[in-house]
């Protein structure tokens, strides 16, 4: 299959590509909103200092991983 050229001889990115930006995208929105739900959430329960942040990140770190995928699957499924 011939390789689609863009308007400036710049070809297209694969679809691997896509789905690396996908999760790497997805990721970072959802890095930010664990940021805000985890800090709400954290500040509910009464957490501060080292526990704080912790919990903050562990927040991040799976909404982040979780959005992330799925946003790779839709990606996927676009290619």
């Amino acid at each position: 299959m011939p390789v689609a050229v863009g308007p400036y001889g710049q070809s297209q990115p694969s679809c691997f590509d896509r789905v690396k930006m996908g999760f790497v995208m997805g990721c970072a929105v959802g890095m930010a909103a664990g940021a805000l739900f985890g800090t709400f959430s954290c500040f509910r329960i009464g957490m501060r200092g080292r526990e704080l942040m912790g919990g903050i990140g562990k927040t991040m770190m799976q909404s982040g991983g979780t959005f992330g995928t799925f946003m790779a699957i839709g990606m996927g499924i676009r290619c």
